[in-house]
């Protein structure tokens, strides 16, 4: 086999001994990695494929890692990861024990920050060029934001900051669905190959120091000659915005042309001044599938590479079968038969209308969807004005992103007690995508705000009582969170049935507020599990049952107010109550149930929480997360009995 390129770039240092006329070869042995390995692992493609040119020449061009390359959301990163000592290991990408997904600043010093959410890649990026600036240094500082993260209120803010600073910085502007006209962007990029050569800028600031000695007009004949620039780029480049925010502005330029982006950061990386360049990528560049679906390999599972077609196989274990509903499609199903009946039912999410299930409402019902993009802040706000003037808001985000509303959520919805309801996908661990995308922290951050109501399902029919029980509730906001996938993780062997299809209780009692459902009867120990963990810990009982351990089993429904009532009536009988909760154990469900009752029992009842650990949990398969985290069946039943036997 002869010899790949890449087989000698072990670092960025390797990238330069490399002709530029090398590079486009060595980008197509980097996208063929990526096609190879995301086939395997699952992962975000096209945005990654997209971005394979631009990467090359950032590294190319800059000397990472004293120069710092902060990457926004980093879905797109996986080029850099490869050009940056990793493409060894790329095989083991979103592996328990491989490579994240995203960039990790435990993984490589290349990774400056650990990322996963949007907009943020400029705030941090003017931070650390303050940073360098008090010390003295001189290295360069550069931000990749795409054209969907800019939209975020904390990427405006941040670069209307940049432009006040004034900092050397580079923000480069990774636009990858923008389409511009061949007519404009033949102009801008003939004006930007003028005023992006070192010529030019260096004659620019020679004239501009000259004129300023002419006494009385040279300021004068400045600020016209700057005038006249400004309306020249205002009318050929689409940039004037960022100029006025007080960025330079360059673009926009080919971003899958290697030559065109090392030529222009070339020219533009030692100007000492707050620069944005905007470049234009192609999602799924030299992919046919993914170039025709971009969002469908955003973010994949493992697929066949000759077909596209996506390769998992049904796991009986794992319960990924097709024919199950999910609690994503279970929400999309309801929210659209309860929106035929009330009109007043309006859906808003943060530029997810698939993984939230709303696309098909968005179809049906176009006037009263609402995707804001990256926005979540935004997302809560508008929900909040909506409920206000009699509108039923239903925002659908996941969990992790609710995390960036958090302050709407207290003041636009709970203080003003508005009836918006919160349907908080992704709950609990997501698996692959590791700390940034698992929803561990949303029972903690909603539960101790005053007004809301906190809910979690069992299943998906509960879920749609749930969502239909929110919509009637006139009282205040609701929040339901529940997890990716279906509700069954696993199969009860037949030894071990309960006399009913695990997960499944007979009766699906109705909802009513702060009222939980008892779902199997014992004498021998509580387990108060909450949503889809209920789940699982009927499986534990049934384990437990064969060391002759009878547990009661309490799916509690709702996280706030929790029904004290049928817990403190159970742990009176069996006077040992384990509370079982897919989330951070800091101020969570078992919290809640704690607080309620520490003054209301005996000091001998035994008392115990199950959750997640105070810590950032790593990614890997959700199977193994909660087994290793003690969350799975059996490590529940083990906790139990070794309580039971002391």
């Amino acid at each position: 086999m002869a010899e790949r390129l890449l087989d000698n770039i072990n670092s960025p240092g390797d990238l330069k001994k490399l002709s530029v006329d090398e590079l486009p070869a060595l980008a197509q042995e980097i996208r063929e990695i990526i096609i190879n390995n995301v086939a395997s692992s699952g992962g975000h493609l096209a945005s990654s494929l997209g971005a394979v040119e631009l990467i090359v020449g950032i590294h190319y061009c800059l000397n990472a890692p004293e120069d710092i390359i902060i990457w926004d959301v980093g879905h797109q990163a996986y080029a850099h990861k490869i050009l940056t000592g990793r493409k060894d290991k790329f095989a083991t990408l979103r592996k328990t024990g491989g490579l994240s997904g995203f960039p990790n600043k435990y993984e490589s010093e290349y990774d400056v920050f650990t990322t996963g959410h949007g907009s943020t890649s400029i705030s941090t990026a003017l931070g650390m060029a303050a940073a360098r600036d008090l010390e003295q240094k001189n290295n360069k500082v550069v931000a990749v934001i795409g054209d969907a993260s800019l939209g975020g209120g904390m990427a405006l803010e941040a670069l209307n900051h940049a432009g006040h600073l004034h900092k050397n910085m580079l923000v480069i502007l990774n636009d990858n669905e923008m389409s511009i006209s061949k007519s404009v962007g033949a102009l801008s990029k003939y004006l930007n190959r003028i005023i992006t050569a070192p010529a030019y800028n260096k004659i620019r600031k020679d004239v501009e120091n000259l004129l300023s000695r002419v006494p009385r007009f040279g300021f004068r004949v400045i600020r016209s000659a700057r005038r006249l620039e400004e309306g020249l780029k205002n009318l050929l480049v689409p940039g004037m915005l960022f100029e006025e925010l007080g960025l330079r502005y360059f673009g926009p330029i080919d971003g899958n042309d290697i030559a065109a982006v090392i030529g222009t950061l070339k020219n533009i990386i030692n100007m000492n001044e707050p620069i944005l360049l905007h470049v234009v990528t192609k999602k799924g560049k030299g992919y046919s599938f993914a170039e025709k679906g971009p969002e469908k390999f955003h973010g994949i599972s493992s697929f066949n590479v000759d077909t596209g077609e996506k390769t998992a196989v049904v796991d009986i274990e794992k319960q990924d079968v097709k024919s199950e509903e999910s609690f994503t499609k279970a929400f999309g199903s309801k929210i659209i038969e309860m929106a035929e009946r009330d009109k007043k039912i309006v859906a808003i999410t943060a530029a997810m209308p698939e993984g939230t299930g709303l696309d098909k409402f968005a179809n049906l019902f176009p006037d009263r969807f609402f995707d804001v993009g990256m926005a979540e802040q935004h997302a809560v706000g508008f929900a909040a004005g909506l409920a206000k003037a009699g509108f039923k808001p239903v925002v659908a985000i996941y969990s992790t992103f609710l995390q960036r509303s958090y302050d709407q959520i207290f003041h636009d919805v709970c203080l003003q007690n508005l009836n918006v309801i919160f349907m908080l996908d992704r709950a609990g661990l997501v698996g692959e995508d590791g700390p940034t995308h698992h929803g561990a922290f949303d029972m903690s951050y909603i539960r101790n705000l005053p007004n809301i109501v906190s809910m979690a399902p069992k299943d998906e029919e509960e879920l749609k009582n749930m969502l239909e029980w929110a919509v009637s509730y006139d009282k205040g906001p609701v929040a339901i969170r529940y997890p990716r996938g279906a509700s069954y993780p696993s199969r009860l062997s037949p030894s071990a049935s309960l006399g009913t299809p695990f997960g499944r209780s007979k009766n699906n009692l109705p909802i009513n507020l702060g009222k939980g459902e008892l779902l199997k009867q014992g004498k021998d120990v509580t387990m108060a599990g909450i949503g889809y963990m209920s789940n699982i810990a009927l499986e534990a009982a049934s384990f437990l049952m064969n060391e002759g351990i009878d547990c009661e089993v309490i799916n509690a429904r709702f996280i706030k107010p929790i029904d004290m009532d049928l817990i403190m009536g159970s742990i009176l009988k069996t006077e040992k109550l384990f509370t079982v909760e897919e989330g951070v154990i800091s101020g969570g469900f078992g919290s809640g149930v704690l607080e309620l009752i520490i003054d209301k029992i005996e000091k001998h009842i035994i008392i115990k929480n199950i959750a997640l650990p105070d810590k950032f949990i790593e990614h890997g398969d959700r199977r193994a997360l909660l087994d290793k985290y003690g969350l799975s069946s059996k490590k529940i039943a083990e906790a139990i009995k070794k309580e039971w036997q002391r």
